[in-house]
């Protein structure tokens, strides 16, 4: 037992040899070592070890903790996933009139919003129902969350990033006021009677700027009915404000507006709403269904959104254990998931709510590489995608835009007070996949922690450890079918042949992976794998140098830096030889 101590404690203290642009970024950061960890690698299973500081001590991780809730979420259900809402009637229908109730069923669809009513309701007309002469039921019992809006973490209760999840979930549980003062107008973007609004804004002449720009809201929340108060003045030159606050239930808010979309069509309700399960005897109209999990998890990953994290991680409890969906079956099922992959062996994290909004949930740097590096041998590219990409979309688009890391990085960050952290993958410039993952809990400013953070990435993209080598995963194939790689065997000819240009962009002792070629097919190359001694892969033909150089530069700086231009014939075996 002794012995286990003292070896845990060894490991959570680790320190490498550390490279000398890591050391220089620490020291500039003047952030302490102790307040530090990282675990940086080439990408893979198998990758070497570039560096590591402090990697098996727990750290609070912020919204990384995603990583583990999205990928298990994406291992148990699979990127074309889709959540259904399900709409039952009870009665019958008669000439037009359905003589019973209608009756909704969420299963915690996080993305259902006004937007998805049109549909809903036409499929509602398609059934025939012009009028319902009965109540709309919603059953919400899939999840037990309890009834709380607001997670109340910290000073912004009614912000968005503190709403809390719902089986019936609808726009996020976020309501919105639109304000626009130079038209004098103050309404509710979707109707809802959930929630009342007190305009008290005073309409002044003077310039769009400062304390006049803005309203002042004041919330009360403590009555059955949520009340808001708009106050101050504000500029009459202002455009549109959207007040976007977590106010009321989502279920009453999906209620009042589906009521008003049925009204609108000409569907009239007589009855009220109510919250039971689906009675017995109840048939099935028809099933709405989300967009693709991969779309919910990008979301989740790019914009960093709470609610859809709280969401996946309440589904895999249900999907594992049974219904209700508990917090506590979430956790067991991402442990569950994630140790039957083998990634994590080291320690077991506290992943709590499975969002990051939370001083309880603690993780390692080793254990968030090892998931990474699963996932990127698993998906490839695919999963990657899923994350921030550097100075182009998400959490990262202005951190690193103008940078040397944009589009060679994809990220998903977290952040708290004293908490700021980074993981993903970068792509240095001779070709390498790293997996990197730094974690940084300090009092010295979360600023100081972001500028170590962008020193070591940008440090990485110009990283060489003496290898030109691609570096590139292995993933599965999606669709289930064998990516077809055109490869084929140099037939000996004597005829004499046309010859064109090509690229070649890369040489391998094995046949390359379906990750490396789909890259190259996503950037719209056509391409050939020849196998000769070796396997090489050729990008073209091109009629003319100028067309092939084009190419080249492109390739020079998505692919491999080492790629060439060569002379060829499909027809009959050359020697290549570098232009």
């Amino acid at each position: 037992m002794k012995k286990r101590i003292v070896l845990a404690l060894l490991l959570s203290t680790m320190v490498w040899a550390l490279p000398t642009g890591i050391k220089n970024a620490i020291a500039k950061s003047h952030v302490p070592q102790n307040d530090i960890s990282f675990y940086i690698k080439e990408a893979g299973k198998n990758g070497r070890v570039i560096a590591a500081l402090h990697a098996n001590k727990m750290r609070t991780p912020a919204s990384v903790i995603k990583v583990l809730t999205i990928y298990a979420a994406i291992l148990k259900l699979g990127f074309d996933y889709r959540w259904p809402t399900r709409f039952y009637t009870t009665g019958k229908i008669k000439h037009g009139v359905l003589y019973g109730d209608l009756v909704v069923k969420g299963y915690g669809d996080p993305t259902l919003s006004d937007e998805d009513l049109p549909d809903i309701v036409s499929h509602i007309r398609a059934a025939g129902i012009r009028s319902i002469h009965g109540n709309i039921i919603i059953d919400r019992s899939y999840f037990k969350v309890g009834s709380r809006n607001t997670s109340g973490f910290d000073n912004h209760p009614h912000s968005p990033y503190n709403a809390m999840p719902d089986a019936m979930m609808f726009n996020e549980r976020v309501s919105t006021i639109c304000v626009v003062p130079n038209q004098n107008s103050v309404t509710k973007k979707v109707p809802d009677s959930s929630y009342i609004i007190h305009n008290q804004l005073q309409r002044v002449n003077r310039p769009c700027r400062g304390r006049y720009s803005w309203p002042r809201v004041k919330i009360d929340d403590s009555n059955a009915v949520p009340e808001v108060w708009l106050k101050g003045k504000i500029s009459k030159h202002c455009g549109k404000r959207n007040i976007c606050q977590v106010l009321t239930k989502p279920y009453k808010s999906f209620y009042y507006a589906l009521r008003a979309a049925l009204d609108d069509t000409g569907i009239s309700v007589t009855g009220t709403l109510r919250l039971r399960q689906v009675p017995k005897g109840a048939k099935i109209l028809f099933t709405h269904y989300s967009d693709p999990l991969e779309n919910i998890v990008s979301v989740t990953a790019k914009k960093s959104n709470n609610l859809y994290a709280r969401h996946l991680l309440l589904m895999l409890g249900a999907k594992m254990y049974g219904a209700p969906a508990t917090i506590e079956k979430g956790r067991r099922a991402v442990r569950v998931i994630l140790k039957a992959r083998g990634v994590l062996k080291h320690v077991i994290p506290h992943i709590d709510n499975g969002c990051g909004l939370s001083r309880e949930s603690r993780l390692t740097a080793r254990v968030l590489a090892d998931v990474l590096d699963d996932a990127y041998e698993r998906y490839g590219m695919r999963w990657m995608k899923t994350l921030s990409i550097a100075g182009v979309d998400g959490t990262t688009k202005r951190r690193f835009r103008g940078t040397i890391v944009r589009n060679r990085a994809w990220m998903k960050t977290g952040t708290l007070k004293h908490a700021k952290n980074i993981a993903g993958y970068v792509k240095s410039r001779s070709g390498k996949y790293y997996t990197v993952v730094i974690l940084v809990n300090t009092r010295r400013g979360n600023w100081r922690a972001a500028a170590l953070e962008n020193a070591i990435i940008k440090w990485m993209v110009t990283y060489r450890d003496g290898s030109s080598r691609v570096s590139v995963p292995k993933p599965v194939a999606d669709s289930g079918k064998e990516v077809n790689t055109n490869t084929f065997t140099l037939p000996v000819s004597t005829d004499a042949a046309k010859t064109a240009y090509y690229i070649q962009t890369g040489s391998f002792s094995h046949k390359p992976t379906d990750f490396y070629l789909r890259t190259l097919h996503e950037m719209g190359f056509s391409y050939n794998v020849i196998h000769e001694a070796n396997y090489k892969v050729l990008v073209g033909p091109y009629a003319t140098e100028t067309e092939a150089r084009k190419a080249l530069d492109a390739i020079r700086s998505q692919v491999n830096r080492g790629a060439f231009l060569t002379r060829h014939s499909v027809l009959a075996s050359s020697n290549l030889s570098p232009l």
